[in-house]
């Protein structure tokens, strides 16, 4: 592959990596459980870290099950400073930050985090490996959350 052919091909795939968040924040916005989780690959892992509590959710059917409890108070996320590493042709790494506000409070601060990413590309699709919200400051968690 040319230089140039191998600076557009990853060109491309950071922009599509970039959208991954963005298409999360906005399928969270719509309650959208099932489409967060089809952003996953199939055997994909979502992660919530706080202080020294880790909560783990494997496969897309368990990630829409708890994306289902946590949206039962209309969380709205902000996503933004969102930097990708590509590892390979077939992976990459990233970091994006949150602001989170709540809907059906008047949009009230719930907290501020970071999420930690591994991107995996299946044909000329990517997808989020894995997702670790590392949760700063959570003023009130969405749902039972806080009970898991």
């Amino acid at each position: 592959m040319s230089d140039l052919n191998h600076q557009l091909t990853a060109l491309l795939d950071r922009e599509a990596i970039r959208e991954l968040p963005k298409v999360y924040c906005d399928r969270v916005w719509q309650d959208d459980a099932k489409g967060v989780s089809e952003l996953f690959i199939p055997d994909g892992h979502f992660s919530v870290i706080l202080d020294d509590r880790q909560i783990d959710i494997l496969g897309r059917d368990k990630i829409e099950a708890f994306m289902l409890e946590g949206l039962r108070d209309s969380p709205r996320p902000f996503i933004h400073n969102h930097v990708v590493t590509l590892t390979d042709a077939q992976n990459a790494t990233g970091r994006a930050y949150l602001d989170l506000r709540s809907g059906k409070h008047n949009f009230e601060w719930l907290g501020v985090g970071y999420y930690e990413d591994e991107y995996q590309k299946d044909r000329d699709h990517w997808y989020f490996a894995s997702r670790r919200f590392h949760a700063l400051r959570i003023d009130d968690w969405p749902g039972e959350i806080d009970k898991m």
